[in-house]
């Protein structure tokens, strides 16, 4: 939660019962099934799969495109609460550097051509551009409010996800000039995940209980999922084969399951409390959810939809994170303990803890292997 949280519920509970709550959805949302393409027969302007059954199959271990195959291996954490970006050696596991970014960095993402960082400073207005062949920043660019950003699968677009304004900010990929602000029904708009044809993106709403699916191709709000009293809905992660998506919960302590086609709940799956990032492994086998309130990381097998073993991290807030390009660690920020875990994907045996600053948040671990990015902290294709 940010410091803002309690603001922006009370702000989110206002808002609905003006707009006269759910009657607010149904006027800019659609009760029919949305026309979904199978994973073949994507659009000619995105990249068609390396294999229809996986999504994840151009993100293997060590197999770096060209684009990043030089890049220096370093984890670039943002400093919430100090306003600033820490580069740590991935191999040495140390801290070698740390720069100024603009107020409240929430997650530094990869550009969709993979040759930029970006440093998302909400508070700030702002995105740092970084550059990953060196490790240092650049000017910033002024944009509203970006909690977090994504990009269309086709590499049109930016989407800046603006939490507190409500918007999903449409912008060419390259400038940032703004293309169109989209309203949407969502309080607390701020993770999401794509259709595996890259149509649709299924987006959480914190403060609102519900997902909304958003028609990437129309620029519109189409479905509100709604989930129950008391979800916080978090980080979404389409399965590999892009038959559900996985929405973590961080107010219920699990998992939601979504089908990807109908968008209508499949199940929860029970983790742990605090449930808040999730991440595939390098095979497409598993997925891991760092549970961050009671700290510790599970690790649930996607064949199965069900938890295999759980890792804990005493004392720890684990957050948000990625997968080394050899899918051997497991990187995560200490949300309330400013420091970083390295985790043995294997063993789960924690590796390192690592001083940061204050309030570490989205961290991105560059390089790591795909094609292209869809943005967050390294969603890849």
């Amino acid at each position: 939660m940010r410091p803002w949280s309690v603001a922006c519920v009370l702000l989110a509970a206002a808002l609905l019962a003006a707009c006269g709550g759910g009657a607010r959805h149904r006027a800019t949302a659609t009760s029919q099934p949305v026309e979904q393409r199978p994973v073949e027969a994507v659009s000619a302007t995105i990249p068609p799969p390396l294999d229809p059954r996986d999504v994840y199959a151009a993100d293997r271990p060590g197999e770096l495109s060209a684009t990043v195959r030089g890049y220096p291996a370093r984890i670039y954490v943002p400093n919430s609460e100090s306003n600033s970006v820490t580069v740590i050696d991935q191999r040495t596991r140390k801290v070698i550097g740390q720069f100024p970014s603009g107020a409240l960095p929430q997650h530094v993402t990869p550009s969709y051509d993979l040759k930029t960082l970006w440093v998302d400073n909400d508070l700030g207005n702002s995105l740092t551009p970084i550059d990953p062949r060196t490790g240092r920043p650049g000017h910033p660019v002024a944009v509203a409010d970006p909690y977090n950003l994504y990009f269309t699968a086709e590499g049109r677009y930016a989407i800046v996800v603006a939490e507190r304004l409500q918007h999903l900010d449409f912008r060419d990929a390259h400038t940032m000039r703004l293309h169109r602000s989209l309203a949407v029904p969502c309080p607390g708009v701020d993770h999401m995940d794509f259709t595996a044809d890259g149509r649709y993106a299924l987006a959480s709403c914190e403060f609102g209980a519900s997902m909304i699916v958003v028609d990437l191709q129309g620029e519109r709000v189409v479905r509100r999922v709604g989930l129950g009293p008391g979800a916080a809905p978090q980080d979404v992660k389409l399965s590999p084969d892009g038959r559900v998506f996985y929405v973590a919960d961080q107010a219920l302590g699990g998992v939601w399951v979504i089908d990807a086609h109908t968008f209508k709940k499949h199940g929860f799956v029970s983790t742990g409390a605090g449930a808040h990032g999730l991440y595939a492994s390098r095979d497409s086998r598993f997925l891991y959810v760092s549970n961050r309130t009671e700290g510790s990381v599970s690790v649930i097998d996607f064949s199965s939809e069900r938890p295999v073993r759980k890792w804990s991290i005493p004392g720890g807030s684990p957050d948000m994170g990625g997968v080394s390009s050899d899918g051997r660690v497991l990187w995560l920020s200490g949300r309330y303990n400013a420091e970083v875990y390295a985790i043995d994907t294997t063993s789960g045996k924690l590796l390192a803890r690592i001083p940061v600053g204050s309030g570490p948040h989205g961290l991105c671990v560059y390089p790591q292997p795909g094609r292209y990015s869809i943005g967050h902290t390294g969603i890849f294709r």
